[in-house]
């Protein structure tokens, strides 16, 4: 008995195991079942020497233990404690750490015994024994006789064995067995329910059903249930000891004596499974009038836990046996393909849909071997039956197939515990083909909805523009030596031509996968470019463009005209923000790129606004294709920015803002900062 295991692991290295079995126990209260069937020949104690707590534990001992010797191992005694522990019943008080010579030679010494015939006459050990006499030969005969009955009682109650899967034919035969060895008149026995040790409901746990009867009639039982809480099975709940009908507790609980009339019984004993209270066994007296006497309700009480390990044994069987059912139908319903192969690469379990897609044409529905899968499948389950190693999932797609059949495939090992290889393996195929179908189908949906959208969005916003040329083109003739009707088609054309170039070059900068060309060009004088090209679809006399570049001059590499374009519709949309009196900020700055921590080398663009910002929501779709706040415009600005920055493998992030806080539009881009710092910042106005 020891808190930790290495006194434990010492005393096993200590002595010889084909002499001594060490069972290591960590408590008392875990100890009680060896302490209660006498199973314990020597008692080894890991403790200091030095409190009252350790002399408790040794009285404790040595009262369970009246005949067993006590050893203790001490790393801290006093000769007071170690006084008191002789004493108390100790035979030896050792030393840490553990000495193989010294143990063995104490332990040896301890079961080393004299009888005193052997110590009054040295040579009795030797004596041969005397001739058998008649009155011999009839104590020989006699205890042949005990013994043939005793093995005959042995096969009578092995009869119980063949019933090791049935609780109520088993306890029915156990029951008979009572029934022709003892004479017993009436007996029946309740049990919970199966589904209380599984997690039942609490109604249901706290109620004893009839398992089996002899000499009750069956329609009394059908209707008649114990309970924990009060009654026969509340007092055997409560106290765990055999109860007598004439007993004290029983006399006074009006519950308990109508059950036993009922039932026509004398005695009740619990049905325990050594951890709690599962059934209850009811008994009459003998056929003869005579009542059981208690030494044979002990036998009967020490049979019948035994019968409640097995009942136990036999409702975990029936779960195990219905979660293996329930499996194996899970499996067999499955859509996709799910098959079992062993280490000797036989099929263990193959679902509907496995034999649906690998089995042959005109075997049988059940027939499916290791042979009957593909070459690939069956490399793929034989390299994780060798390895352990479970196969990424990949795409499968059969060659020979009449029907273009697309596969999602894994492959995983079932491996135990300590087991270094797999004893099987697991091919689970699942078919893509019609979500593969559904998704080109959505896509192509989606597709069309878009075209839709654009369609509608240009002719929109082409008819806009288309207008004021319209108009003017109707009164050319009539207006045309008009000075003033030339300024304002002047105008007009411009105007339109502005907005059409404009939406030709989102659709042509929308189009691209990839850069036209690559070139290293100063960012500065482009944003300069960008802001007028800016202006030119949003001329107001009053905006300010501030610039403020990282101290030197910055060469970025990239599409000068895609990162030009970007950077207008950004500036663009920062005009609109304020069309009063916009005031543009730029700030070019060396670090990280985007807002996340621990991200590579890059150059961040950072463009405000004095608008009234982004809030979360618009910020979340003021990208997106087509979206837009303004009643003009084809929403497509932000999304061909965004377009352009991601093939420069940069990132457009819309910053949110608090109310009344400016808009942010950072723009992130992959830079390597070679080029010789500048003597300061540079600003214009």
């Amino acid at each position: 008995m020891a808190e930790h295991p290495e006194l434990v692991e010492a005393i096993r290295a200590a002595l010889n195991p084909a002499d001594y079995r060490i069972v290591h126990r960590m408590t008392l209260e875990d100890a009680e079942p060896l302490l209660v069937h006498g199973l314990v020949q020597a008692c080894v104690l890991d403790m200091d020497l030095s409190s009252v707590q350790g002399v408790w534990l040794i009285e404790k001992l040595h009262r369970r233990l009246s005949k067993v010797p006590l050893l203790v191992f001490t790393s801290e005694k006093s000769w007071e404690w170690e006084e008191e522990a002789y004493l108390k019943g100790v035979a030896q008080v050792l030393n840490k750490p553990v000495r193989a010579r010294m143990l063995n030679a104490v332990l040896a010494r301890l079961w080393t015994t004299e009888t005193p015939a052997a110590a009054g006459n040295p040579t009795a050990t030797n004596a041969l024994p005397a001739e058998a006499t008649p009155a011999n030969e009839t104590a020989t005969r006699g205890g042949g006789n005990t013994a043939f009955q005793t093995w005959e009682v042995l096969r009578d109650f092995s009869a119980i064995l063949t019933h090791s899967l049935d609780s109520e034919a088993m306890l029915k035969q156990f029951l008979l067995m009572l029934r022709e060895i003892l004479g017993v008149n009436r007996a029946a026995i309740f049990l919970r329910q199966p589904a209380a040790t599984f997690g039942g409901s609490p109604e249901e746990a706290r109620r004893l059903k009839s398992a089996c009867a002899i000499g009750l009639p069956q329609g009394l039982l059908s209707h008649l249930e114990l309970s924990l809480e009060v009654g026969i099975g509340g007092q055997l709940f409560r106290s765990g000891r055999i109860l007598r009908r004439n007993s004290d507790a029983a006399r006074h609980d009006v519950e308990t004596q109508k059950e036993f009339e009922l039932l026509g019984a004398q005695v009740a004993v619990p049905v325990l499974d050594r951890e709690s209270l599962i059934g209850v066994a009811v008994f009459d007296g003998r056929v003869t009038g005579e009542p059981l006497a208690n030494n044979e309700l002990e036998l009967i009480f020490h049979l019948l836990e035994q019968l409640g390990l097995a009942v136990k044994n036999i409702w975990l069987h029936d779960q195990l046996a219905a979660n293996n059912e329930m499996m194996a139908d899970v499996l067999r319903e499955l859509s996709s393909a799910c098959v079992v192969v062993s280490r000797d690469l036989a099929i263990l379990h193959a679902n509907k849909t496995a034999r649906k897609i690998f089995g042959r044409t005109g075997a049988r529905s059940g027939d499916l071997e290791f042979t009957d899968l593909p070459q690939l499948l069956g490399g793929k389950v034989y390299q994780v039956l060798k390895t352990g190693t479970a196969v990424e999932t990949f795409r499968y797609e059969p060659q020979d197939s009449a029907r273009k059949a697309v596969y999602s495939v894994n492959v995983l090992p079932f491996q135990r515990q300590n087991s270094a290889l797999p004893n099987a393996a697991l091919l689970v195929v699942e078919d893509l083909t019609q979500s593969e179908q559904m998704q080109k189908l959505e896509v192509e949906a989606s597709n069309l909805r878009l075209v839709k959208t654009m369609a509608d969005r240009l002719a929109h916003e082409v008819g806009n523009a288309l207008v004021p040329l319209s108009t003017h083109q109707q009164l050319l003739a009539d207006r045309y030596k008009d000075p003033e009707f030339r300024a304002s088609l002047d105008v007009a054309l411009a105007d339109g031509v502005k907005r059409i170039s404009r939406l030709i070059n989102q659709m042509r900068f929308l189009a691209r996968d990839g850069l036209v060309s690559t070139e290293a060009f100063p960012l500065a004088p482009l944003i300069e470019e960008a802001y007028e090209e800016a202006q030119k679809h949003q001329p107001v006399k009053t905006a300010r463009l501030k610039c403020e570049d990282a101290g030197r001059p910055i060469i970025v590499t990239g599409d000068r005209a895609a990162l030009k374009h970007a950077l207008s519709e950004i500036i663009l949309n920062a005009l609109q923000s304020n069309p009063g009196d916009p005031q543009i900020g730029v700030r070019l700055l060396e670090g990280a790129l985007g807002s996340s921590p621990g991200r590579s080398q890059g150059l961040n663009i950072e463009i405000k606004d004095n608008g009234t910002g982004f809030t979360p929501e618009v910020a979340d779709k003021v990208s997106s294709p087509f979206f837009t706040t303004r009643n003009v415009g084809l929403g497509l600005g932000l999304t061909v920015s965004r377009r352009i920055i991601e093939t420069h493998n940069g990132t457009l992030e819309i910053v949110p803002t608090k109310a009344g806080q400016p808009g942010v539009v950072r723009i992130s881009l992959p830079w390597e900062s070679s080029a010789p710092a500048a003597p300061a910042g540079k600003k214009k106005n």
